[in-house]
């Protein structure tokens, strides 16, 4: 199994850029899809993007397409989440997922491991 690491959360004021990191760790990573999702107070968990196990596909929230931008270096067993145009309503606790052999699915319930999230603060 995989065990997964969030980082480069923080605050940032509307407009601004964020990149999240997500390292792997205990498995090879090149075997697992990977995704992002979040989650607002009192909200249910969101998907956000996702790519697959070899990177051929990208699968992204309609909220955030042309803003934000899923990205994998298997060799550093590490993903990232490049975060554009930041709004406030993207203010959520962003969580890493993967999946085994996945393609890269929206779906909240495909993933086996998680991560323990990482918190992104949008100001206006």
């Amino acid at each position: 199994q995989v065990q997964l690491v969030e980082s480069g959360g923080g605050l940032v004021q509307a407009g601004g850029s964020l990149t999240l990191s997500c390292a792997a760790s205990g498995h090879s990573f090149s075997t697992y899809s990977m995704a992002w999702f979040r989650q607002a107070p009192g909200k249910e968990r969101d998907f956000v993007a996702a790519i697959s196990w070899n990177g051929a596909n990208t699968n992204y929230a309609d909220s955030v397409k042309s803003r934000f931008t899923i990205s994998r270096d298997n060799g550093k067993n590490r993903g990232s989440l490049q975060m554009n145009s930041l709004k406030p309503e993207d203010t959520a606790v962003y969580f890493c997922a993967a999946e085994v052999w996945g393609d890269g699915s929206w779906s909240v319930k495909v993933y086996n491991y998680w991560g323990q999230g990482t918190q992104v603060t949008v100001s206006s």
